[in-house]
């Protein structure tokens, strides 16, 4: 019986609908854990969905270039949804240009802190020059972030990992960082995830109000502006500075 269902297994491990149905059942599986336990920030379905395919794959044996020759159907359609972000972000349109001005100065203050601070501490920490270029970016939405990681000469498979990781710590607590905070306002709320947490935060902002997760995509789109432009003239000169 164990020898029919391993030569089942090796049968659709070659066909590339196999990592498109795996990605879509455990999301599925993730997303009915979460709202089973009251939508709670620490269920958040991304993380289990990545904790379900990735003990699959280790159980399985399955490389991850076997997986991703299906799953590329669901990278595909990040992009189609990153512009899609752009219909609730109309509807806030007035709000957004009486808080021009201070979203500016947060998106830049914001963008800065994400990179810099995750450079210092790593930096501090002993992290050789290419750990470093793969940490600055990590805040950005991934193929953003590999792109400047590759350019700085650091390791975009490692930035790739590092920005769901960041993602995903954003998502579950940036909640109980806003209550201690004392902020309510749902602009402020989404903003500040979208900078801090790229598109995995946004998901999260949208769940709470439309208006949350319009100024995340918004934050979101503007950050990775801002990080693909600074980052390469930045850090090479904070390196010149530090001897590096």
């Amino acid at each position: 019986m164990n020898g029919d269902l391993n030569e089942i297994w090796v049968y659709l491990s070659t066909t590339p609908l196999l990592g498109l149905t795996l990605t879509l059942i455990a999301y599925q599986a993730a997303f009915w854990i979460y709202k089973r336990l009251g939508f709670h920030p620490l269920a958040n379905p991304v993380l289990i969905a990545v904790a379900m395919l990735a003990s699959v794959l280790l159980l399985t044996g399955t490389p991850y270039t076997t997986y991703f020759d299906g799953a590329q159907f669901v990278h595909f359609l990040l992009g189609p949804a990153t512009v899609a972000l752009a219909i609730p972000l109309h509807a806030q349109w007035p709000r957004l240009k009486a808080m021009a001005g201070p979203l500016l100065i947060s998106l830049l203050a914001g963008s800065l802190t994400a990179a810099l601070s995750a450079y210092a501490i790593g930096a501090a920490l002993g992290a050789s020059r290419e750990s470093l270029m793969s940490l600055a970016p990590k805040s950005v939405t991934t193929p953003i972030a590999m792109a400047v990681a590759e350019r700085l000469g650091g390791l975009p498979s490692l930035t790739a990992v590092l920005v769901i990781m960041t993602g995903i710590l954003g998502a579950v607590g940036a909640r109980y960082i806003y209550q201690w905070l004392r902020i309510e306002d749902h602009a402020v709320r989404g903003f500040a995830i979208g900078i801090a947490s790229h598109g995995i935060g946004t998901a999260r902002a949208f769940q709470v109000s439309e208006q949350a997760g319009a100024f995340a995509a918004l934050a979101m789109g503007l950050n990775g502006l801002v990080t693909a432009l600074s980052l390469p003239w930045i850090l090479p000169w904070i390196e010149s500075l530090l001897n590096r």
